[in-house]
């Protein structure tokens, strides 16, 4: 799904308005009905307190709507306009009026505190708009609202968010519920702690003017990650299906490589061979006996020598640090121009020698964690200078990254593409080595290098949107990642659009 800019947001609606010959007054009727209809959804009880918080600018039009139908529905609904968050525009003045002719009374300015558990806040105070910080009254609202026992919803932006800089203070929303396309700024670890949840409303917009925009920044959702996946041919064998090697392991540390071996296979390809010292030969042997292995060095790796021509190559989990370790990574580099995923100690050992990236194979994969990311490419002030950083270090080095966070981003050159599954879940020691092992998977299948990063991450982010209801956040493991794989693509195959 395309991630629009302001620009892009505001010439959806006037597109809209011209070529389906209805106002933006009539546009913001629909906009706000479908708000209505998600609340109402969500909180049927009538008993629920509904209490509407709207700027004067056309976000607080949308809410001066969706008060009006929660009143018309007999909803509880206490409703406060801020004189301070803007200056009215035609259409808030236009629905405002609809406001005093129903007769609903406003400006209590007091967040209710009304039942335990049932009053909902609704932010329609700022929108996409917005070019500075919320002062005065309006920041003294918002921070009622921030301490308040409510479950907040915020219209099509929380208020205070910034659509192209870091923002400082804002709502703190419980969901969000955006119009149409999604936003970048939702999507940045510097915004995590004012968006819990997003839901991305159809309100109708123009398809064709949205199908022609051009833009370098998407989400990975459901319909994206299914237009990438490849099914099985179903007269395949194990030599089409591709053959995955796996570098990694040293002593205490076989289970990562153990991981990603088993998660190469597991995501489709036909064959994996794990390349580990020898202390890790019986371990993978056991746990793992689909596995062919290879073995070099005692306690690490020593040198890195195979005599055939794996599809893909994933290196580093588990792989450790020793001088001996670095130089057969750099002899490795030096030879093999392949299709390549670098993980973990590969990332920590190229940090330290970054004159060897000059030597990594056009498109190598590369996936840090925030802090193996800096290391590689140095630090950021903010997701947008995060996100700039990255798009440099992929066209200087050719490589695709994959920025493992809550939301990661997978950047190639100037695209970026941010993965909508997983949760939190995935925050325990191996999952990255389970991700390295899928990607690698992927590639030996024959997924070019974005197509396995992005399938790879959604399908990684998946497995624990599927288990979480079964095992709970708190007990979810790096080996149940292999365990749901088999339903992910259940999920992708069977909910395709």
């Amino acid at each position: 799904m395309k991630i629009f800019d302001v620009a892009a947001n505001r010439e959806a609606d006037r597109v809209t308005v011209e070529k389906q010959g209805i106002t933006y007054y009539e546009l913001m009727e629909r906009a706000g009905n479908e708000v209505f209809l998600w609340l109402k959804r969500n909180f049927p009880d009538k008993e629920t307190l509904f209490h509407v918080i709207c700027g004067q600018g056309n976000n607080g039009g949308d809410g001066l709507v969706v008060a009006r139908l929660l009143y018309e529905s007999k909803y509880r609904v206490v409703l406060d306009i801020l004189e301070d968050a803007g200056k009215p525009t035609p259409d808030f003045t236009a629905n405002l009026k609809r406001i005093n002719k129903e007769g609903i009374k406003y400006n209590n300015k007091q967040i209710d505190t009304y039942g335990d558990g049932k009053l909902v806040v609704v932010d329609a105070i700022f929108g996409i708009g917005l070019s500075r910080e919320p002062q005065g009254m309006v920041k003294e609202m918002i921070e009622k609202i921030n301490h308040s026992n409510a479950y907040v919803v915020s219209i099509d932006v929380p208020s205070g968010v910034f659509m192209d800089r870091k923002t400082e203070f804002a709502v703190k929303s419980d969901a969000v519920l955006t119009f149409q396309q999604p936003k970048l700024s939702f999507y940045l670890a510097d915004n995590y702690k004012y968006i819990k949840h997003v839901e991305i409303l159809d309100i109708g917009l123009d398809k064709d003017f949205i199908h022609s925009v051009e833009t370098n920044f998407y989400l990975t959702d459901h319909l994206a990650a299914h237009k990438r996946y490849r099914p099985v041919d179903v007269f395949t064998h194990k030599g089409k299906q591709g053959h995955a090697l796996l570098i990694g392991g040293s002593y205490g540390k076989i289970g990562a490589v153990c991981l990603s071996a088993k998660a190469a296979l597991i995501s489709g390809c036909g064959l994996v061979t794990a390349y580990l010292p020898k202390c890790g030969y019986t371990i993978i042997q056991s746990v793992f006996p689909e596995a062919m292995a290879i073995t070099d060095g005692e306690e690490h790796i020593t040198h890195i020598n195979f005599d055939f021509e794996p599809k893909a190559i994933g290196i580093g989990p588990g792989l450790g640090q020793h001088p001996e370790t670095q130089k057969a990574f750099h002899d490795f580099l030096n030879r093999y121009k392949h299709q390549l995923v670098i993980d973990a100690d590969g990332l920590n050992i190229l940090s330290y020698n970054k004159e060897w990236l000059g030597l990594l194979p056009e498109d190598a994969i590369l996936t840090p964690h925030p802090k193996e990311l800096e290391r590689l490419m140095g630090s950021w002030s903010d997701g947008f200078d995060k996100i700039e950083k990255m798009i440099a270090f992929s066209k200087k080095h050719n490589v695709v990254l994959v920025a493992k966070d809550a939301r990661t981003q997978v950047v190639y050159k100037d695209y970026v593409y941010i993965n909508a599954s997983g949760n939190a879940a995935l925050a325990t020691g191996g999952s990255g080595d389970v991700l390295t092992g899928i990607i690698t998977g992927m590639l030996a299948q024959g997924y070019d290098a974005v197509d396995a990063a992005v399938f790879g991450v959604y399908l990684h982010g998946l497995t624990a949107d599927i288990a979480v209801p079964e095992t709970g956040m708190q007990a979810f493991t790096a080996s149940m990642i292999l365990d749901y794989i088999g339903k992910a693509y259940h999920k992708i195959e069977a909910d395709h659009p």
